[in-house]
């Protein structure tokens, strides 16, 4: 049995419809709530999920409400599970300050970079007064796909999930409060770095870029890991991910490289990147998107690799293979992923040096406006 918390997931994309399901059948009250009304119909109709497990167990998960009134998903939420792309962030922020009450937990699944930073810059705009607590992890905790209108599968559980809270010193209460959940969450000294380990704004642009032609040819009928990494696409990512864990020694941090984060996170085995990503059963099955009006870029790009770069900037960091990928996807979109993106002005650190970020992040005693 549950230990009494109280879920709210925000999301009914793949990882929310999963995380969703996958909360109800540990025996936890869940609510999900999803923006669009249109797109949780279905769910709402039979207030369930069917969820098929990596072992290809069929569950059908009840829930507790369905809704897209922000208010009362809200409403006797402990923990409110943010899973919407990074796109989505600031928006949930907006929408969920008014309603917000003393000792919730809001946790950005994943925050990729600086997500945790940026909606707590926005609650306090906002004039939000209740004391919650902003935390981020560093991935989603499984690898999934909604499968149907009220479906959802599970490919594979991570083994360890870097999680922090903003400022870290409530980052144990955090943990304390979602460990029966899930266990996989570990802390991590602060949000840099889960922010700086994130491994999708290495992956998934770079990889969906690289193989546009193939990606518009297929419709994405092909695996996205198995058959779209190669020796010289993993090169590529050999070079972005230099410069991420470049810009996380600038600011004190010690990233883990890909080739690590696949070994703790999958127990992937290879001597080299190439080796690692095809031999990762994790990544068995996963399809490459159907087109490039996807996540991948519209999200990765601008919230993952745009932050990274500014990062970059304020402290010292040359970003050229980063900002290279990012002028790739801007004329692939036609729009400036520069200016859209989540910069070190949206988190807050702008004109910070990096004894007040660490101070800001760790104790929260900086002003961040």
């Amino acid at each position: 049995m549950s230990n009494g918390v109280h879920y709210t997931v925000i999301g009914a994309g793949h990882g929310g419809k999963a995380m969703a399901a996958d909360l109800a059948a540990k025996g936890f009250t869940v609510k999900l709530y999803n923006r669009t009304a249109e797109r949780i119909n279905e769910i709402a109709l039979r207030r369930e999920i069917e969820l098929k497990y990596e072992n290809g167990v069929v569950r059908r998960c009840q829930l507790a409400g369905v809704t897209s009134d922000i208010a009362e998903a809200l409403d006797d939420a402990d923990v409110i599970m943010v899973v919407v792309p990074a796109s989505g962030h600031r928006d949930i922020a907006r929408i969920c300050a008014p309603h917000l009450r003393d000792g919730q937990i809001i946790i950005l699944n994943p925050g990729r970079t600086g997500g945790a930073l940026e909606v707590r810059r926005i609650l306090d705009q906002e004039g939000c007064a209740a004391d919650v607590v902003v935390a981020e992890a560093g991935t989603l905790v499984f690898a999934s796909r909604s499968t149907g209108p009220a479906q959802a599968r599970i490919f594979r559980r991570k083994n360890a999930v870097p999680l922090a809270a903003l400022p870290a010193t409530r980052t144990g209460h955090v943990l304390e409060t979602v460990c029966e959940a899930y266990p996989q969450f570990i802390p991590v000294p602060n949000v840099l770095h889960t922010s700086l380990d994130n491994m999708g704004a290495i992956f998934h642009p770079a990889l969906t870029l690289l193989n546009a032609g193939w990606i518009e040819s297929t419709k994405g009928d092909f695996q996205f890991y198995i058959d779209g990494v190669t020796p010289s696409t993993s090169r590529v990512l050999e070079v972005l991910d230099r410069e991420r864990v470049t810009i996380a020694a600038a600011l004190g941090v010690r990233a883990r490289g890909a080739l690590r984060w696949l070994r703790d996170a999958y127990s992937a085995k290879g001597e080299t990147l190439y080796e690692a990503i095809l031999g990762n059963a994790g990544y068995q099955g996963i399809k490459a998107p159907r087109n490039l009006r996807h996540r991948y870029i519209f999200e990765d790009v601008p919230f993952s690799l745009v932050p990274l770069a500014s990062l970059g900037e304020q402290f010292g960091v040359d970003t050229w293979a980063i900002d290279a990928l990012i002028q790739l996807a801007s004329v692939i979109h036609g729009t400036n992923y520069f200016e859209r993106g989540r910069v070190v002005e949206d988190m807050g650190l702008t004109g910070l040096r990096v004894c007040e970020v660490k101070r800001y992040v760790q104790e929260g005693e900086i002003d961040p406006l």
